[in-house]
C-alpha cells in the first residue's frame, strides 16, 4: 500500500510540473550595410531604415541571429573596387532598432575595412549589447563564440567561414574563424561544456547557386554530429534547401536579408528561419520567405 501511495505520489508530481518554456529564434542570412544600403538610409536621414520595416518580427523573438557581411570603419572611403564593404559606424543603429542580439562575423568581408576593422567591428557591436560570433581578439576568443540565456536555457552560438581574406590578403588571420571541419568538432564540444543548446553558423558555398555544394554538407552535417542542433549558412547570395539531419536542422543559405544586389535573379528574395526550442530541445523549424523593396527586407506577401 505504501509503495502503491509513493507511485501515485510520484505521478501526480510528474503531471504537475510545468513544461519548460518556449524559446524561439530568428535566423537570417547577409546584412550588407554598406554601398548602395548606405546611401538609402542618408536619403532617409535614418540609420535604421534598412532593418525598420522588418523590425517589428525581428523583435518578437526571443533572440535574432544576422550574418553582418561587412566591418565597422571609422572613416568610410570610395574604393578602387565595390567588393570591398566598409560601414559606417552609424549603422549600427539598424541592428539596434530591428532588436539583433548576435551576429556572425566571420565571413569573406570581416578584414574588408583593415586590421584594425575587426576588433572595431567588435567593439562597435559590444557598445550596443548585440553578442558577436566568429571573430575576436585572439583565436581562443574567435572559436569560444557567445552564449545566450534565455528562459533558464544556455543557447551558444560558433561562426565560420570559408574564406577570410577576399582576394586582398595572403596572411592568415587567427581572429576569424575559417571553416575546418577539425577544429570546428573541438569547439562545438568546448561550447557545449557552456551552453544546453550549440548554433553554427556557416560562411559557404558557391555564390549564386541553389544547390549546397559537398563541402557545405559535409561542414554542416560533421557539426550536428558534433553536438550542434543547428547549422545556419549564408553567403550564396540566394536561397538553399533545408534539411532535417538526425536531432538537429540544417539551413544552407538563408540568401541575402539586407543588400543592395540586383541580379542575379533571386538575390532580392530570401528567408528567415525560425527555429522554437522547448527547453533545451529542438521542437520545431520552419521559414518565412522575405523580398528586398529599395534596399530594405520585408516579408512576403502571401500568393493567393
Amino acid at each position: 500500500m505504501v509503495e502503491r501511495m509513493t507511485r501515485r505520489h510520484a505521478l501526480a508530481l510528474l503531471a504537475a510540473a510545468p513544461s519548460p518554456q518556449e524559446t524561439r529564434i530568428l535566423l537570417g542570412g547577409d546584412v550588407m550595410l554598406a554601398r548602395g544600403v548606405a546611401q538609402a538610409a542618408r536619403l532617409h536621414n535614418d540609420y535604421s531604415w534598412p532593418l525598420r520595416e522588418l523590425a517589428p518580427v525581428l523583435r518578437e523573438a526571443d533572440i535574432a541571429f544576422v550574418n553582418l557581411e561587412g566591418p565597422f570603419a571609422e572613416v568610410p572611403k570610395p574604393f578602387s573596387t565595390n567588393m570591398l564593404f566598409k560601414v559606417q559606424r552609424e549603422m549600427v543603429a539598424a541592428l539596434v532598432t530591428a532588436g539583433i542580439d548576435v551576429v556572425s562575423t566571420a565571413n569573406n568581408h570581416a578584414r574588408d575595412a583593415g586590421s584594425k576593422g575587426v576588433e572595431l567591428t567588435l567593439a562597435s557591436l559590444r557598445e550596443q549589447g548585440i553578442a558577436v560570433a566568429g571573430t575576436g581578439t585572439a583565436f581562443n576568443e574567435a572559436h569560444a563564440g557567445s552564449v545566450l540565456l534565455r528562459h533558464g536555457i544556455r543557447f551558444g552560438f560558433l561562426a565560420y567561414t570559408y574564406d577570410a581574406n577576399n582576394g586582398n590578403y595572403t596572411d592568415t588571420d587567427p581572429r576569424i574563424a575559417v571553416a575546418e571541419i577539425p577544429q570546428m568538432r573541438v569547439d562545438v564540444a568546448s561550447l557545449r561544456q557552456r551552453a544546453d543548446v550549440a548554433i553554427v553558423s556557416m560562411h559557404h558555398g558557391w555564390e549564386y547557386s541553389t544547390t549546397p555544394n559537398p563541402y557545405q554538407k559535409a561542414f554542416a552535417r560533421a557539426a550536428i554530429d558534433a553536438g550542434a542542433a543547428v547549422v545556419v549558412g549564408h553567403h550564396p547570395h540566394v536561397v538553399q534547401p533545408m534539411e532535417r539531419y538526425r536531432t538537429g536542422v540544417i539551413f544552407y543559405s538563408l540568401g541575402n536579408l539586407v543588400f543592395d544586389q540586383s541580379e542575379p535573379a533571386g538575390t532580392k528574395k530570401g528567408l528567415l528561419a525560425e527555429v522554437t526550442f522547448q527547453g533545451a530541445a529542438l521542437k520545431d523549424a520552419k521559414v518565412m520567405p522575405i523580398e528586398i523593396v529599395g534596399e530594405s527586407p520585408r516579408l512576403s506577401k502571401p500568393t493567393a
